[in-house]
């Protein structure tokens, strides 16, 4: 029985070493995705301010090519 015990608390000491490792890993992530959303958002804007500013549309399609 104490065999048991102490496998069963050896598990659990294993899993909540785990369980940190993962949320150390999630808050990270977390960190990264909004990293990535505020640089997507900025160049979104960019892209925006240079559609409107550089005389075309913004379609690539009615830009003539740079060899005409």
């Amino acid at each position: 029985m104490e065999a048991r015990v102490v496998e069963l608390e050896v598990k659990t000491a294993f899993q909540e070493d785990l369980l940190e490792t993962l949320n150390e890993i999630v808050t990270r992530q977390e960190q990264q995705i909004a990293l990535l959303q505020k640089q997507f958002k900025a160049l979104y804007q960019q892209m925006q301010s240079q559609g409107q500013g550089g005389g075309s549309d913004g379609n690539a399609r009615h830009e003539i090519p740079p060899h005409y």
